[in-house]
């Protein structure tokens, strides 16, 4: 089984940290969709408010912005969108 891990770069000023697990995940699916953010029915994952709350706690700045959603299960949901400027320096599943 391999675990998920990123080493990432804050802007501007160049701290760098690494990510691992479901939070490294998340953090790679917010950094790739941009301004779009992402909601778990374009990024499913388990546990989307989790994986936010820990990359919060870390310092990364991410908003939630509510949605409301028709269909046959009509409700909300959430999208999360990453404000803070990260760049991936290296991206790679590590043995668990």
């Amino acid at each position: 089984m391999k675990k998920f891990s990123l080493l990432v770069k804050v802007e501007p000023d160049g701290q760098t940290m690494r990510l691992d697990g479901r939070v490294a995940w998340a953090m790679k699916q917010l950094v790739d969709a941009g301004k779009g953010g992402c909601t778990p029915f374009t990024h499913p994952g388990p546990r989307w408010s989790d994986y936010v709350f820990k990359a919060r706690a870390l310092g990364f700045v991410i908003e939630t912005v509510h949605e409301a959603h028709a269909g046959q299960f009509p409700g909300h949901h959430a999208r999360y969108v990453l404000h803070t400027d990260v760049t991936i320096l290296e991206d790679m599943a590590v043995a668990a």
